[in-house]
């Protein structure tokens, strides 16, 4: 079995294995005809609940055989153009590139003596970032898993900086965050033993934006019944509606409260290497915390993401020494450990996808590619506005849109619902396209979430006739079944 560990003298087994999978995968993205195969849980779960995983196959050719057929074969793929679901988006090749080199390598970046120059890509990328948001030369911060534990570390900085005397009791600590903000900033309340009723919810406008006016009403009533208003929470790119909170104004109430401003730009950040959209940013180089997720709009592969903070002596929050691992004395000897920042500790070297990235293209042509799919978002929304088939919620900011299909004679909303939902369903079981689904106003509305440059008007016509399509052969079976 030594034969399968990756060594010097395996090099050219791992040079074969690598390369037929390359290839298998190669074979797939040029034939894909459609996102999905439209196969059932019921369909797959016997094909893999048949694996004997004690009975190994020990060859690389036979488990890729395998492998097409419990996963390759049926798989999701992002890549095709009328894949217009999730904030998942195709991802480039230089990142891919990166992505084999760090697996086969497997350096470890919690401690300089695990990475040694992975820790310094980690640490000029984090630089590069935070220059690209303006927080100034002090600030600092760490990749992480994603937009959820980003929010999660930067609110566990924010409540143990908060400074007020009743700072001891958690309990009394408020989050403020919009009503369309991620789920991840409640669940992070209550990670941190900050109660069920920590995180207020401010109300949005039309454009599905903080209403800052309620947010000082809310500040000031905090204030007012001697609570500690933690933090707030500015969203810059909703997940459902692309939406930048009002920034500036956010960061005047929370220097005027005194109130840790966090951005959760896990969505907006492909903001920073826009070439003609940056300017919707403004406001974010006053936040105290920023949260970037680079394998939404840098188009990388998961996982590639950071939290960022103004002030690099708040990340000491997060810091704990292990004799065996990063002891007290390293930091005297300027030792740089980044797992003295992190929540993980045992963490991949995913900042070298962004590295290998940003050396082959360079952020202007990662700021073209999101561009691209912010301006087809806009011509979407002409479209669906203009169709009386659909009614849009909101004109994007980003490249999401909501709607849904308003079939012609139908009034009662319940109904309009379920045709709304069966033609998501049957879109999906089709595998011609995939659209995600949400609720506005306790209503259910279909969501195009664009971020393939790929894509094209015509798709997107294509898609909204296929949702039309099936949403009228559900209404005409409905009416067959009543008669």
């Amino acid at each position: 079995m030594r034969s399968h560990l990756l060594n010097d003298t395996t090099a050219e087994h791992y040079r074969r294995s690598v390369t037929e999978g390359i290839e298998r995968v190669a074979a797939k993205l040029a034939t894909t005809e459609r996102p999905f195969t439209g196969v059932t849980v019921d369909e797959l779960s016997p094909r893999i609940d048949a694996v004997d995983l004690d009975t190994p196959l020990l060859d690389t050719t036979a488990a890729l055989d395998e492998l097409e057929e419990v996963y390759l074969r049926d798989a999701v793929y992002f890549h095709h153009p009328r894949y217009l679901a999730h904030l998942n988006c195709p991802v480039v090749i230089p990142a891919v590139v990166g992505e084999a080199v760090l697996s086969a390598v497997n350096s470890s970046l919690d401690t300089w003596d695990q990475s040694a120059g992975g820790t310094l890509i980690e640490r000029k990328l984090i630089d590069w970032t935070t220059s690209r948001i303006g927080l100034g030369p002090a600030a600092d911060g760490v990749f992480t898993s994603g937009g959820s534990q980003s929010n999660l570390q930067a609110l566990l900085l924010a409540r143990d900086e908060t400074k007020s005397e009743n700072a001891e009791h958690p309990t009394k600590m408020r989050v403020f965050a919009s009503e369309v903000s991620h789920f991840s900033v409640k669940k992070s309340a209550t990670l941190l033993g900050l109660g069920p009723d920590a995180v207020v919810t401010i109300p949005v406008d039309r454009d599905k934006r903080m209403q800052t006016v309620a947010l000082a009403r809310e500040l000031e009533r905090c204030r007012e019944e001697g609570l500690v208003p933690m933090a707030v929470v500015a969203t810059a790119g909703t997940t459902d509606f692309g939406s930048i909170d009002p920034l500036p104004e956010i960061a005047e109430l929370c220097t005027q409260y005194g109130t840790w401003m966090h951005v959760d730009a896990a969505y907006g950040c492909g903001l920073l290497a826009s070439v003609k959209n940056r300017h919707l940013l403004d406001g974010i180089e006053r936040a105290d915390s920023v949260t970037v997720d680079y394998h939404k709009s840098f188009f990388q592969p998961v996982s590639s993401s950071a939290v960022l903070v103004r002030d690099a002596a708040t990340l000491r929050h997060a810091t704990y020494h292990a004799d065996y691992l990063n002891p007290r004395r390293m930091v005297t000897e300027r030792i740089p450990n980044q797992v003295d920042k992190s929540l993980q500790t045992t963490r991949r070297f995913d900042a070298l996808k962004l590295w290998m990235t940003l050396r082959v293209m360079g952020a202007d042509g990662v700021g073209q590619l999101f561009d691209e799919v912010c301006d087809l978002a806009g011509k979407a929304w002409e479209l669906l506005a203009a169709d009386p088939r659909f009614d849009v919620v909101v004109e994007p900011q980003l490249s999401t849109l909501v709607f849904r299909h308003i079939p012609a004679g139908v009034t009662d909303p319940a109904e309009i619902d379920r045709a709304n939902l069966y033609a998501r369903k049957a879109l999906f079981a089709s595998g011609d396209a995939i659209v995600a689904g949400t609720k506005v106003g306790g209503r259910h509305y279909l969501k195009f979430t664009l971020l393939n440059p790929e894509t094209t008007v015509d798709d997107i016509v294509a898609v909204l006739d296929l949702i039309a399509g099936h949403a009228e052969q559900y209404l005409g079976e409905n009416l067959v079944e009543a008669s």
